[in-house]
């Protein structure tokens, strides 16, 4: 039977946009087939995307995450458990996975980043929050033990009277509102919680970002490894080296704080003052900064015109730095390197 020439367009458009003619007047038993198959094929279709969408809904785990060595510096490298005095220490893997896993689950939605800075105080100095006190090393904390000496103030959405708790310079967090004149609101991600900021802390980064490598410092077992992302969804491990962290010391020196940082800057010779002076006592090589005045470095050496040193006996033993993170030398320097300043992340561990 010969169709009318305007059948013969509406099947052909109802093809187009992957429809079937629903009417059955004139159908023949071939079209009422098709018809069928193409109703099965969208219900699967619909199916595996609604699938599909609930995977990408549920947090990724560290036993999502796969990590294959691919050492790009291979210098003083530590295996995964090794010896140290009458104990073990270990790369802590699975912890380390789990943090892997929390960076890539704030990036599978696209946001617009930003990091918190006050480098010393260049911003301003905090207001006091509402509840503080005086610490060890008798200057204002939070009830965190966020120091205002370098703080970022984080106020109650809408409540501007006084902050509620500080931030720590370097901190990562997304930017979820910066419509208002001098005030913005954020997302934490080393602390949890939604807070307003005045805008002068807070540096965008934009939504176009990408965070592929990291470097985890671990203060527990004072070691540091680095890891790329490649582009097939897996973490390649670069480094595995020894390291050691800031130690509890007042006045001058304090622990390198944990959490999720932005590598903000680098400084090829870093120089560093005697404490308690305004003199410069020495330098350390190859700084790449991610919070207050806490940097990954070389060995310290105390002279300002002295030669870089490679190797100290006291890495990966026990804190001793002011708050700083120290490493050989050329470690120090593949991590200046290969860190890309503003999209790299420097997570510390216990």
């Amino acid at each position: 039977m010969k169709r009318p020439f305007y059948q013969i367009q509406l099947i052909i458009l109802s093809f187009a946009l992957g429809y079937t003619l629903t009417s059955c007047q004139n159908n023949t038993p071939e079209e009422k087939n098709i018809s069928e198959a193409e109703k099965r094929s969208a219900d699967s279709l619909a199916r595996v995307e609604a699938e599909a969408e609930e995977v990408r809904k549920k947090p990724l785990t560290a036993a999502d995450i796969t990590l294959s060595k691919d050492l790009q510096y291979d210098k003083h490298t530590l295996e995964d458990s090794y010896a140290y005095e009458d104990t073990t220490r270990v790369f802590q893997w699975e912890k380390i996975k789990e943090r892997l896993a929390d960076v890539e689950n704030f990036q599978r939605m696209p946001h617009k980043y930003g990091v918190l800075q006050n480098h010393k105080n260049k911003n301003k100095e905090a207001p006091l929050v509402k509840n503080w006190k005086r610490n060890a090393y008798k200057r204002v904390a939070d009830t965190l033990g966020t120091e205002r000496w370098q703080g970022i103030p984080l106020y109650a959405i809408d409540e501007h009277d006084a902050p509620v708790i500080y931030g720590r310079d370097g901190h990562l967090v997304i930017i979820t509102s910066n419509d208002t004149t001098d005030m913005m609101s954020i997302e934490g991600i080393s602390l949890s919680g939604e807070f307003d900021v005045p805008k002068r802390y807070v540096k965008a980064l934009g939504d176009t970002v990408i965070f592929d490598r990291v470097a985890v410092v671990d203060v527990t077992n004072q070691n540091i490894a680095t890891f790329e992302k490649t582009d097939k969804g897996a973490w390649k491990v670069l480094s595995m080296n020894p390291a050691t962290s800031g130690m509890h010391k007042p006045p001058f020196s304090t622990e390198t704080p944990l959490g999720v940082y932005v590598v903000q800057e680098k400084k090829a010779k870093m120089m560093f003052l005697k404490d308690g002076t305004s003199s410069i006592q020495g330098f350390a090589p190859y700084a790449s900064r991610f919070s207050n005045g806490g940097y990954i470095h070389g060995v310290p050496v105390n002279n300002p015109k002295g030669s870089i040193v490679e190797y100290s006996w006291s890495l990966g033993t026990i804190p001793r730095s002011h708050m700083c993170v120290r490493n050989a030398s050329s470690h120090a320097k593949f991590v200046y390197d290969w860190t890309k300043t503003l999209s790299s992340l420097i997570i510390v561990i216990e």
